[in-house]
């Protein structure tokens, strides 16, 4: 199993990013997918889900209304659209993949989002 993650960067308060995660090593449009983050000095936590259909999806409060959650099965893809960004959104973003007892058993290498005017 690889999730291969893309995207990312500095970007201003306000602006948009689009983080990208190629799955590869299992049948992607079985799973659940998530994307997690951690900020500077603090723990991990959950920013969305996407069910494996894609027709579902769940957000944290912190980013609902801002950010998108989709996938390509197709591609084997996962996508994260953040626009709307704001300072508090600066993190270590990681793509993960959700396990058959609802764990994340595998994760993404991790992408730095910065948000800074």
């Amino acid at each position: 199993v690889q999730l291969v993650q893309s995207g990312g960067g500095l970007v201003q308060p306000g602006g948009s990013l689009r983080l990208s995660c190629a799955a590869s090593g299992f049948t992607f449009s079985m799973y659940y997918m998530s994307w997690v983050r951690q900020a500077p000095g603090k723990g991990l936590e959950w920013v969305s889900d996407i069910n494996s259909g894609g027709g579902s999806t769940f957000y944290a409060d912190s980013v609902k209304g801002r950010f998108t959650i989709s996938r390509d099965n197709a591609k084997n893809t996962l996508y994260l659209q953040m626009n709307s960004l704001k300072s508090e959104d600066t993190a270590l973003y990681y793509c993960a993949r959700r396990g058959v007892t609802d764990e994340h058993d595998y994760w993404g290498q991790g992408t730095q989002v910065t948000v800074s005017s």
